[in-house]
Order: C-alpha cells, then sequence, then structure tokens
C-alpha cells in the first residue's frame, strides 16, 4: 500500500530540462527525509539530491550542484527534481526514495520507486 511513483522522465537535449515527480501514498512521510538517486548502465548506484525530514535542509552531490534543485509539498506527498543544464552524463535511471527520521541522507532506503528513464542525447 505503501508507494513512491517517479514520472517526468524522457528523452531531452543537452542543455535542455526536465522535472521529475514523485508521488508518495500510502503513509505520512512528513517525519521522512526524501531524494533522489540515479543509476546508470555498469555504474553502481548513485545520491542525487535529498530533503531532509525537517523539510528545510536540501543536499546535493557535487555533479549536480547548481544544476538540479529538490523540492516537496509541506508534506511531502510529492516530491519533484528540477532538472537543468544537462549533461550526457546524467543519462541515468532516476529512483525516488524514503528514509524515517535518523538515516543519512545519502543512504535512504524505507521505501523505493521503479524508477523512471532519462536520457540526455548529445
Amino acid at each position: 500500500q505503501v508507494q513512491l511513483r517517479e514520472s517526468g522522465g524522457g528523452l531531452v537535449q543537452a542543455g535542455g530540462s526536465l522535472r521529475l515527480s514523485c508521488a508518495a501514498s500510502g503513509r505520512s512521510f512528513s517525519s521522512y527525509a526524501m531524494g533522489w538517486f540515479r543509476q546508470a548502465p555498469g555504474k553502481e548506484r548513485e545520491f542525487v539530491a535529498a530533503l531532509g525530514w525537517s523539510g528545510v535542509n536540501t543536499y546535493y552531490a557535487d555533479s549536480v550542484k547548481g544544476r538540479f534543485t529538490i523540492s516537496a509539498d509541506n508534506a511531502k506527498n510529492n516530491l519533484y527534481l528540477e532538472m537543468n543544464s544537462l549533461k550526457p552524463e546524467d543519462t541515468a535511471v532516476y529512483y525516488c526514495a524514503a528514509g524515517r527520521r535518523g538515516t543519512y541522507y545519502r543512504d535512504l532506503n524505507d521505501y523505493w520507486g521503479l524508477g523512471t528513464q532519462v536520457t540526455v542525447s548529445s
């Protein structure tokens, strides 16, 4: 019943923008940290961005700082990732994840979505 559903992935040209969404349902996520992770073929899943359980603090991987912005509604029922100045290196399956209070923001693992594909062409 608890479910995270990503949407908004697709094909975009380098330099373009894309907005990913994550709809969370089945429980309250107000006390959970939430974030985005990605995995490209042949690579490990990596942290992209996170929003702390307070709903105020944000964290970003160095590779996306200044280009990506994470946000959510007050209850974190909807999580977003605004991606700008996209590069081919950003191509990956992007996953939405949530972690209860106390979980390190780079390792959120209580709930996961199934992912959405983002492909950036040259």
